[in-house]
């Protein structure tokens, strides 16, 4: 390996670690709690080298945001083959159930973080309209098949994504101990049975 090839290597992991440290503070501390310093200590690094690699606090809550929701697109993809829209509807509120549970971490800054208030339009959250509108794409090919009559689109993707989401956001916050007799796994399948068949009756 060259001269190049070792800098590069070395600067990818670089960003890699302060993003899996930046990662963890943003859980513990919130993001207005967070900042550089606390990112530098995570990882034991300077404050000041950590600007070589991101300008503020924002675009690292960005990258991280940014992957988030490629993982969770790049897991939806699967479903391009499914040729029933309703079974693809269906085969999404599983996969992003299985998402937070297999990505606990990335789910919390996705969805449950409080989030910086002012963000450029090409930033993270670009990529979670582009997540929020398959799932309207494949709500808006349900009804062109009869499904979910006289129902708004928007209005519908809303509240499916509100359900799936409540579901994950309980289980990620660790609120279902009120429930003794389930797992959270047991939960969060039936959970999702049942909103399954509360569509079906649509």
């Amino acid at each position: 390996m060259g001269i190049a090839e070792r800098k590069l290597e070395e600067k990818q992991e670089m960003h890699k670690r302060i993003l899996n440290g930046a990662r963890k503070v943003f859980l513990e501390k919130g993001y207005e709690q967070a900042s550089m310093r606390s990112i530098a200590n995570e990882i034991n690094y300077s404050p000041g080298s950590i600007y070589f690699y991101f300008k503020d606090k924002s675009e690292i809550f960005q990258e991280l945001h940014k992957e988030g929701f490629a993982l969770l697109l790049n897991q939806f993809k699967v479903l391009d083959k499914v040729g029933d829209p309703f079974e693809r509807l269906k085969a999404m509120g599983r996969i992003f159930i299985q998402f937070a549970q297999e990505n606990k971490d990335y789910y919390n800054l996705m969805f449950i973080v409080e989030e910086p208030t002012k963000m450029p339009e090409d930033g993270g959250f670009k990529i979670a309209q582009e997540a929020i509108d398959r799932l309207a794409s494949v709500v808006k090919a349900c009804q062109q098949q009869g499904r979910f009559k006289d129902m708004d689109t928007e209005d519908l993707t809303f509240m499916i994504l509100s359900a799936m989401h409540g579901i994950c956001a309980l289980f990620c916050k660790d609120r279902t101990t009120s429930f003794v007799n389930k797992t959270n796994e047991e939960l969060m399948h039936n959970g999702y049975e049942c909103f399954v068949a509360l569509l079906e009756k649509s």
